[in-house]
């Protein structure tokens, strides 16, 4: 398969999780959405369906897929190729953590609320 083929597949794949995962939240099938706040001025809502987490800001949409990492259940991790988060962390496990390998960014986060895990 070339080059512009996979990279196609992949959007198609993309958007096809996203539309399911939208779906889910349309129907409240998928889980609350929980609210992070984080530095460099970044806020996002987060809903966890399956092995997959829809992260939203005001900017963009991301499927992240379940990926290895982590402290086990409380601690889950999910990626794809422009962006890893960490979840679970800190005390209590209302923190977070976004790293974005392109630019090169972390942002340290704070959920809000007690809504979502």
């Amino acid at each position: 398969m070339s080059l512009p083929s996979r990279a196609l597949t992949r959007c198609g794949l993309l958007l096809a999780a996203v539309a399911l995962l939208s779906a889910c939240a349309a129907t409240g099938t998928g889980s609350v959405a929980a609210r992070y706040r984080c530095e460099h001025g970044i806020d996002f809502s987060v809903r966890f369906v399956d092995d997959s987490a829809l992260i939203e800001n005001s900017r963009a949409s991301d499927v992240l897929f379940r990926d290895a990492g982590g402290q086990g259940a409380s601690q889950p991790v999910y990626s794809n190729p422009r962006m890893r988060a960490e979840f679970g962390l800190g005390l209590g496990g209302r923190e977070a953590v976004l790293r974005y390998p392109l630019l090169p960014l972390v942002a340290r986060c704070v959920r809000d609320g007690k809504e979502g895990p």
